[in-house]
């Protein structure tokens, strides 16, 4: 059955190109397993697809198993300190690629059956969350998911909730869509259209994420607005749709999702204090790479407190039944 083990979808959307909705996919995908939620990341920007690169596993290759496509493990289910931390796998065209730099160059039918593909043969089984990161705009990918969406999942909780009890049949829930936006009027205009293609699919809203909002400085945390801000809460409250938060730029998860390396020690004085009086602390020139899984570097990131909040909001939504809109 298709998404047989999935229990909520949530799709990431935006008119706009280039306000980070693979990012936000990503952040709120490693949030949610800090809550203890297995989850999986379908990409379905599919002249684009940005998540292998997100994740740092360009070069890996979906496996083909009786039950269909087999999705790529960025981190297993795990237990420590008695906290549970659930799995994140990914399913992109990217990892079916030849090459990472050949060019998707389709036309709008084959673009919706490898849609269709991706929703009726991967495998995903026990997943909590499946998050679908798309390209902008409203086109042929955005009704092919809207029509098979709706198809194989409901948006009503109580349906959902009475078909998980039943050992017959899994039908997952269409939770809703976090929409993403950055605060410029060019980009909340575009993604106004996307509000209207959720009310005329009938696809509940679950949030808007104002991204870009702002710079955090990588050393203390403070947030400085660069350009403009407040355009995605604007946006939200002239739709009526819940706003989740801003997300500043934090240069921190720039580095993660690059794969920079970090530098072993400071160079101390003879006190072993590093230098100070106004001199620039010399780094050691010993560099190491952090082999720690991407998930517990995240916790590093400014933006992972944000996210966290998110993640709570959604899952206090999601799972008591409500919804966006």
């Amino acid at each position: 059955m298709p998404l047989d083990g999935v229990k909520n979808i949530v799709l990431v959307l935006s008119g706009k190109g280039g306000v980070g909705k693979s990012s936000i996919t990503l952040q709120l995908a490693l949030a949610l397993t800090l809550q203890g939620k297995s989850v999986g990341i379908l990409d379905i920007d599919l002249t684009g697809p940005s998540i292998p690169r997100l994740v740092g596993l360009e070069d890996a290759k979906i496996t083909q198993a009786p039950g269909g496509w087999v999705p790529v493990t960025v981190h297993p289910t795990s237990t420590s300190d008695g906290a549970r931390r659930g799995s994140l796998r990914c399913m992109s065209l990217g990892f079916l690629l030849r090459d990472r730099g050949d060019a998707v160059i389709w036309r709008g039918p084959k673009k919706t059956a490898m849609i269709r593909q991706f929703l009726s043969d991967v495998y995903w089984g026990e997943t909590d969350y499946l998050l679908v990161d798309t390209p902008p705009g409203t086109s042929d990918e955005h009704i092919a998911l809207a029509e098979q969406l709706l198809r194989l999942a409901t948006t009503n909780p109580a349906a959902a909730a009475s078909s998980s009890s039943s050992s017959s049949s899994n039908l997952p829930r269409l939770a809703g869509a976090v929409l993403v936006t950055t605060p410029q009027a060019v980009a909340t205009s575009d993604v106004r259209k996307e509000v209207n293609f959720c009310v005329k699919t009938q696809i509940p809203m679950l949030g808007v994420v104002e991204n870009m909002s702002g710079y955090t400085c990588p050393c203390c945390g403070e947030v400085t607005n660069l350009f403009s801000s407040g355009g995605g809460q604007v946006l939200a409250q002239e739709t009526g749709v819940r706003f989740l938060g801003a997300v500043p730029v934090d240069v921190r998860f720039g580095e993660l999702v690059e794969g920079k390396v970090v530098h072993e020690s400071e160079s101390e004085d003879e006190d072993g204090v590093p230098s100070a009086g106004g001199q620039k602390l010399e780094l050691n020139q010993d560099m190491i790479e952090d082999e720690r899984p991407l998930v517990e570097r995240y916790q590093d990131c400014w933006s992972y407190a944000r996210f966290e909040g998110f993640a709570k909001t959604l899952l206090s939504e999601i799972e008591q039944g409500g919804v966006g809109q």
